[in-house]
């Protein structure tokens, strides 16, 4: 089963594909799509849409999974990371992908064994898991954590469906 994760921002959203043989996780590829900041709105979350769809049929995942977006102190910030996260989900369901959603407490829990890890925890549990995937950004940990936490729950939703 191949798996998409994505870690959803509107300068620079980070993507992760594993592949899940039984219990066994394997690196395919990560990276981050870097928006240009300057560009208007509708053309940044254009353009997340764009590379998320262009993944999706470059990798064929199974699955994908996408972090949920916090309420932060500030509304505005929170408002406009979820659009990004909705365009990257658009994206997604227009690949025909199955796409489960999580918070980052769940991601955090399913690969450091606690939901207040910090990111550098959740970077050196993914570069543990996954040895294949060298150096990486956070944003592209944090997508790779997520298609783990994916694998995870993703295993639990086939065996239901059997």
């Amino acid at each position: 089963m191949r798996i998409l994760g994505i870690d959803p921002g509107l300068r620079h959203t980070g993507w992760g594909v594993i592949e899940q043989a039984g219990s066994r996780l394997t690196h395919i590829a990560h990276g981050v799509i870097r928006i240009n900041h300057e560009l208007p709105l509708a053309a940044r979350l254009g353009g997340i849409h764009r590379e998320i769809a262009d993944l999706s049929r470059a990798y064929w995942p199974d699955f994908a999974g996408i972090e949920e977006t916090l309420v932060n102190a500030n509304p505005r910030s929170a408002l406009k990371l979820g659009q990004a996260r909705g365009a990257a989900m658009a994206a997604l369901h227009g690949a025909g992908l199955n796409v489960l959603e999580f918070s980052p407490r769940t991601i955090k829990l399913a690969v450091v064994g606690t939901g207040a890890a910090d990111k550098t925890q959740v970077s050196f549990m993914v570069s543990r898991l996954l040895p294949k995937a060298g150096k990486m950004s956070s944003d592209a940990a944090d997508a790779l954590a997520c298609a783990i936490c994916t694998a995870h729950h993703a295993v639990a939703l086939k065996k239901g469906a059997a």
